[in-house]
């Protein structure tokens, strides 16, 4: 095989671990992640979506990807923002995110600094040679990030899952990583002395004095090569604080805003959500792991969020298309539902958004 076509299924090889391998349906091999009894979202031997949709498989990632209707990426794309150096602390009533990329994020409140899907490699890829590759510097540079309390791993993909970044912070600041089953077996594999909490859908843990963390449902899967695929679960989270409710959504598709319902019955509307809206083309492999910027505002609309952090987008190419299409679209879909655009920020690179307070 020549370097160019090496390159080429290689590349294909490193999409598949992104999104969810392509290991054949039938028999699945032993969890080697995670053991545990029966329920609504785990079989036996794998996680699942209840009433869901199940991830595609081989054949159509092969038809994606080799069938044309990518629209390529600069291989630059600045921040207008410079890299940020953000407070110490926080306290009181303020609410600060700071963008780190992608769906890195800086979160300060009540006192307590929050990292989301670290992730400071230059790809994101199971290989160091190919696959999605960074288009802007991270947003805060490591050294600048104030001491890091805690860590929320949403799921194992590498887009989210970094373990050279987690390598890095429990040296800087051993701080307490808080994941979905299965995923501790992943980070205890780099980071074998890393203190873990690991969460169940519908499990609330104390963080810190006044704060707790619940882990929530969300439309996804997981994945870190072609034998493991939905064997560590998958989460959204809401922070629970005296500044308000923090709902973060690292990956989902939006299936049917049962989700998002869901979310806004059990903790009645949130001060910010922090939602993906990027990744999303084309719609017929896309649909059910990552929703548009159109099912994004809806979302908005039915968690009952005052603001919206938007995330996953603009910073590495995983999908088909362009860097600029979900700004575009996002800003469409505010504008047809006469919602101000001010409630839903795309985050940048280097950022940082103060929420404003809500009312009681």
């Amino acid at each position: 095989m020549n370097r160019r076509k090496f390159l080429k299924w290689s590349g294909v090889a490193a999409i598949a671990a992104l999104f969810g391998g392509v290991a054949a349906r039938g028999a699945m091999a032993a969890n080697k992640y995670y053991s545990g009894p029966v329920s609504d979202h785990f079989d036996g031997a794998a996680f699942f979506n209840p009433g869901g949709v199940e991830p595609r498989g081989g054949f159509d990632l092969l038809r994606w990807k080799l069938g044309g209707g990518n629209i390529a990426w600069p291989e630059s794309f600045p921040s207008p923002f410079p890299q940020a150096v953000p407070e110490t602390r926080i306290s009181g009533s303020r609410l600060v995110v700071t963008m780190v990329g992608h769906a890195s994020m800086l979160i300060q409140v009540a006192g307590l600094n929050i990292l989301t899907d670290p992730v400071w490699s230059e790809r994101t890829s199971p290989f160091s040679f190919i696959g999605p590759k960074r288009v802007n510097p991270p947003g805060i540079r490591m050294g600048d990030l104030p001491p890091i309390d805690l860590v929320i791993v949403t799921h194992n993909h590498y887009d989210h899952l970094d373990l050279e970044t987690l390598r890095v912070l429990q040296s800087r600041d051993r701080p307490h990583f808080v994941t979905p089953l299965g995923n501790d077996t992943l980070i205890r594999s780099r980071v074998p002395d890393a203190r873990i909490t690991v969460m169940d859908w519908g499990g609330r843990e104390k963080v810190a004095p006044g704060i707790a963390l619940h882990c929530e449902p969300c439309h996804h899967w997981s994945a870190r090569g072609m034998g493991d695929r939905r064997m560590a679960l998958w989460a959204a989270f809401v922070l629970e604080t005296p500044a308000g409710k923090i709902y973060h959504v690292g990956d989902t598709g939006f299936h049917d805003g049962i989700n998002y319902r869901a979310a806004r019955e059990k903790h009645g509307g949130f001060r910010l959500a922090n939602l993906p809206f990027g990744a999303y083309e084309p719609r017929w492999f896309m649909k059910a792991q990552h929703q548009n910027p159109e099912e994004a505002v809806e979302g908005l609309r039915l968690c009952d969020a005052a603001f919206v952090a938007g995330h996953h987008w603009g910073t590495f190419k995983l999908t088909d298309e362009g860097i600029e299409q979900p700004l575009e679209a996002l800003h469409a879909a505010l504008d047809k539902r006469g919602i101000a655009r001010e409630r839903f920020r795309p985050m940048r690179p280097g950022e940082a958004f103060e929420v404003p307070s809500v009312s009681a």
